[in-house]
């Protein structure tokens, strides 16, 4: 027997910015396309014209390709089943929906938008949930037609069986059961001639032959539409697994624009490495069953299994996490790589960052020297200027801060500059054990002096080790800096 090549999508609607949430639904599609050599499908859902936002079909290709992911078929690639974007793709569906029309599981539906609103209140006054009355189901084929030769406004409805019980087995979920007498006669065809989703998304995963339809949790209601779609087409549907909604921490609903940033592009324009932020959506729904945290993409895909994806409606999205996982893979980049990432990040994003400035002013070695500092105190790539400021930028001195370090500042920076003026190799190595050694000799307190140090020299309390920073900057800027020190003092 033949086996079924494994075909999953991502369709997401050019009416915003691509969301969080859309590229942890996509990164498992993703996964379990790459998993099983299967194929990866990108569709655009562009019926929604009221809502169409120009551009938006670009950033969200741009934004799945910042993460270094790309789609075997769909938009720009091209590939055997399309066109890959809906609005192209309007003869298609008024094929199958005189099917649905000429079966009865579809009927005409000239309903006012008035009369809709009516029933829409009623239903809100009786705090239940809105379904149309079934009103159009029975005009006869002669009022049908004199309505659609006299250009009348129409929709096309799903003709909903009634008494029945829609099931299907969700691979997430388990078993799912709805009764026909609460679903809707949705909308099909709207009265622009554009699908409804719940329509177009049948047609096109049929013809697109997609296997496994993976998305949030939130679609859960709409499946027993799409069941009966495929039920009345006569298509084998495909297996469906709904996937938990991201949340932020510490709320309990859906996240949202009013909560903090949802645009999958903006979190790489914070300084978040694609890397690290595909990492944590890993486990955003999932779980290996091991402690295991750092996965590669590769990694995830040979891990990823379906049983294993979580049974719940909500997750949450982690900042503090998020900071670990960037701050790790941060530190595994070499410095060399470190350098070309940020130059990058901040071109790309057209986000100004020191290190232009930076290397402008020191050689090669110390600019890769300051890079290798900076690192291990980076959550971000965005923090990059509030941990190198003191290489460009003499700092204001506090001097209540110094005289909480020691009683006698002046003394302590008198101290440093004749042993600075005296030195005639400025290496790290050199300083720091002269430096040292002088400190114990004379039975001073490290941790009162090389603090005092650290603020006139950098402004800051908390710093890479001080020798290094001074070794940097080299003897005339420092001795510049503590003669400002000690002129404020």
């Amino acid at each position: 027997m033949k086996s079924i090549e494994i075909r999953t999508r991502m369709a997401p609607s050019p009416t915003g910015e691509f969301h969080i949430g859309g590229l942890r639904t996509l990164l498992f599609n993703y996964a379990w396309a790459r998993k099983n050599n299967g194929k990866f499908l990108l569709r655009i859902e562009d019926t929604d014209r009221n809502r169409y936002v120009e551009g938006a079909l670009n950033r969200i290709m741009d934004a799945i390709r910042a993460y270094g992911l790309e789609w075997d078929e769909g938009p720009v690639v091209g590939g055997p089943k399309g066109p890959y974007i809906q609005s192209e793709r309007l003869n298609i569906y008024q094929e199958y929906i005189q099917r649905l029309i000429s079966n009865k599981k579809a009927y005409y539906c000239f309903c006012s938008e008035e009369r809709i609103g009516e029933l829409r209140k009623r239903s809100q006054e009786e705090n239940k949930a809105f379904k149309y009355d079934k009103h159009c189901l029975n005009l006869n084929e002669t009022v049908i037609n004199e309505k659609l030769e006299n250009g009348s406004s129409y929709t096309v409805r799903l003709n909903v069986p009634q008494n029945e019980s829609i099931d299907y087995e969700d691979f997430v979920l388990g078993p799912v059961s709805f009764p026909s007498n609460d679903i809707d006669d949705a909308v099909l065809i709207k009265s622009d001639g554009y699908p409804t989703y719940h329509f177009a998304v049948v047609v096109d995963d049929y013809l697109m032959e997609i296997t496994h339809v993976m998305r949030g949790v939130e679609w859960v209601s709409s499946t027993p539409k799409h069941i009966l779609l495929y039920r009345f087409f006569g298509f084998e549907p495909p297996k469906f697994g709904h996937l938990p909604n991201l949340k932020f921490v510490g709320s309990n609903k859906k996240m949202s624009k009013r909560e903090g940033t949802t645009n999958a592009l903006d979190f790489i324009k914070r300084g978040y490495l694609p890397d690290a932020i595909l990492n944590q959506l890993m486990f955003l729904g999932w779980n290996p069953g091991t402690e295991k945290e750092i996965y590669t993409l590769e990694e995830f895909i040979s891990d990823f299994d379906l049983n294993r994806i979580h049974k719940t409606d909500l997750v949450s999205l982690d900042f503090d996490k998020l900071n670990w996982f960037n701050n790790t893979y941060i530190q595994k980049l070499t410095n060399e790589e470190f350098l070309e990432k940020i130059k990058d990040w901040s071109i790309r994003f057209n986000t100004p960052c020191s290190i232009f400035e930076i290397e402008k002013n020191y050689s090669r070695e110390k600019v890769l020297d300051i890079v290798r500092l900076a690192k291990e105190r980076l959550d971000t790539l965005s923090e990059f200027d509030l941990v190198t400021d003191y290489y460009l930028n003499k700092p204001t001195v506090d001097n209540v801060i110094l005289g909480k370090y020691s009683s006698n500042s002046k003394f302590v920076l008198e101290f440093f500059k004749e042993a600075m003026i005296s030195s005639q190799d400025f290496s790290f190595i050199f300083l720091d054990k002269k430096l040292h050694e002088q400190v114990k000799e004379n039975n001073y307190s490290m941790k009162e002096f090389f603090m005092t140090l650290r603020i006139a020299v950098t402004g800051e309390t908390v710093t890479p080790p001080i020798i290094e920073i001074i070794s940097i900057l080299g003897k005339d800027e420092v001795i510049s800096r503590l003669n400002l020190a000690i002129s404020r003092l």
